[in-house]
């Protein structure tokens, strides 16, 4: 995250009530990967709270290279996944669930790639100025690709739920990766998750939305 330690830590804090509240209004197994988003984006702040802390010393070099794995964990190759699958589960129409099946094998073609990307290529964090810049020397060739599959992935599912508040959240990643890509566009991987994770307290509103049409369809 940009900024400081304090906000990484802030934010995980805020996360980990949001995400249990979340998860108390879940009424079925289905709605359990959703509801957790909150949740595991407060587990990733964390990690990079203790990156901010530990990059400017040397001695915690073991450290700071399972941070750094840790993060880029999460941001590259569990949320491709995650997302469009928590979505598809809580889809109930044929046809939308057809549009989401083919977004969550977007999602795994592009984060079983950068599971192999992370794990063969060299990988660098560093402070610059108020930011963390992570280096990935990754094959330039399927850069693109990667970041087409990736968006479908984690930005496009929302846009076809049927949830009504659904598309909020959808909008406020798209914005989000947006302003990260034009403003932040060297540390991108770390304000973009920032933005994500502040925005997934929206992911409650959306639970709110789901228990009370259970309630109604009960």
């Amino acid at each position: 995250m940009c900024f400081c330690a304090s906000a990484s830590f802030g934010a995980g804090v805020v996360l980990s009530v949001i995400g249990v509240a979340a998860i108390k209004k879940t009424q079925h197994p289905k709605q359990l990967f959703f509801a957790t988003i909150p949740l595991i984006f407060a587990i990733q702040q964390i990690a990079e709270g203790v990156l901010w802390v530990t990059l400017p010393n040397p001695n915690y070099v073991i450290i700071q290279k399972t941070t750094v794995y840790i993060f880029l964990f999460f941001a590259e190759i569990l949320w491709p996944i995650w997302v469009p699958i928590a979505i598809l589960l809580l889809e109930k129409k044929a046809t939308r669930k057809k549009i989401q099946k083919i977004l969550v094998g977007a999602g795994l073609l592009v984060g079983i790639y950068l599971a192999f990307c992370l794990l063969s290529f060299t990988i660098e964090a560093k402070i610059i100025g108020h930011h963390i810049s992570y280096k990935l020397n990754y094959p330039p060739s399927l850069r693109y690709i990667s970041i087409i599959l990736y968006a479908l992935a984690t930005i496009v599912p929302p846009f076809f739920s049927h949830l009504k508040r659904m598309w909020i959240f959808g909008v406020a990643i798209a914005i989000s990766y947006i302003i990260s890509a034009i403003f932040f566009e060297h540390y991108i991987l770390s304000v973009w998750c920032f933005f994500s994770s502040i925005i997934s307290l929206s992911i409650y509103a959306i639970m709110i939305e789901i228990s009370h049409v259970e309630q109604e369809n009960n």
